[in-house]
């Protein structure tokens, strides 16, 4: 039943396996299909109050019903997108189990993009659009983030995340709640950042008073290698084992683990529940595992 959900959230992504190859960071092609969805969405409503129109016209433009969201789906096969070049039988989870990928092991690997220098998966554009207007849709009507954020949490926990995948994804969660901000930007202004809302109502239509930019949103926590998954008892063992065959090549020159303003990033989504995974970043694990050590598979946690 959770394979064949059109809720299931389709594909887990590998933001580690071939993360030093440069690849063309797709930020302005995405924020111009963003824009011109947005766009679309506005014409011929006439009357100020229809929000919930423009909402739900952008979001059935970029994201839908589907198990992989249109703009998620456009990204993974667009020639104009670039990709990592990961298969699964070479990812983060070849090799594992069945029973402990579940899902993971039947549909395979999603995707991995760079947007506004950051490696995500695909499917983050899917969250952005599809789970953040839900959290926009709770929000308005609980008046309280936290409280929505708590049901976008029980939402990772349970169907699209641990309990298909057997991760607890943090990254998704940000990603929610960053949909959510851009819901609530089309119509109001930021006083943190001065920038005036997306939209505008000028006479008898809307207009872009100023245009989106995934860079509003995207930063480091989009990327499950920096912002680690929670994984479940079953995979957690296969996984930190996985993790630890990469110290070798991590501990060489080169750093690509290293998050920016991590402490800006941990306040602005303390209401999130994110799982603390710290223990997992290679820059904790590797620091005991010497190159060509051998490693063993430790007990998971919860």
């Amino acid at each position: 039943m959770l394979v064949f959900s059109p809720a299931a959230n389709a594909f887990e992504t590998d933001q580690f396996t071939h993360r030093q190859l440069q690849i063309t960071d797709s930020q302005s092609i995405l924020d111009h299909q963003v824009n011109l969805a947005i766009g679309d969405s506005i014409l011929g409503i006439t009357d100020p109050s229809n929000k919930h129109i423009i909402i739900n016209r952008i979001y059935r433009k970029l994201g839908g019903l589907s198990s992989i969201d249109k703009i998620e789906s456009w990204a993974m096969h667009s020639d104009q997108i670039e990709r990592l070049p990961t298969t699964a039988s070479d990812s983060i989870y070849a090799g594992i189990p069945f029973w402990a990928t579940r899902i993971t092991g039947l549909l395979g690997i999603g995707a991995t993009i760079k947007v506004n220098g950051v490696l995500l998966g695909t499917d983050k554009l899917g969250h952005f659009f599809s789970q953040g207007r839900k959290f926009y849709v709770r929000w308005l009507r609980m008046q309280d983030i936290e409280e929505a954020a708590e049901l976008s949490a029980f939402t990772e926990g349970a169907i699209f995340g641990q309990m298909s995948t057997g991760s607890y994804s943090n990254a998704d969660l940000v990603a929610n709640y960053e949909g959510f901000k851009f819901y609530r930007a089309l119509f109001e202004g930021d006083p943190l950042t001065g920038k005036p809302a997306i939209l505008s109502w000028q006479g008898d239509h809307w207009i872009m008073q100023r245009p989106f930019k995934w860079s509003d949103y995207v930063n480091d926590y989009w990327d499950e290698a920096l912002n680690i998954n929670r994984f479940d008892r079953v995979l957690y063992p296969y996984m930190k084992e996985r993790l630890l065959e990469l110290c070798d090549g991590y501990l060489q020159p080169g750093n690509y683990y290293r998050i920016q303003d991590e402490e800006v990033l941990k306040k602005r989504y303390k209401d999130l529940q994110l799982k603390d995974t710290s223990e997992l970043r290679l820059n904790n694990l590797c620091v005991d595992a010497p190159p060509d050590s051998g490693h063993s598979i430790t007990s998971g946690n919860s």
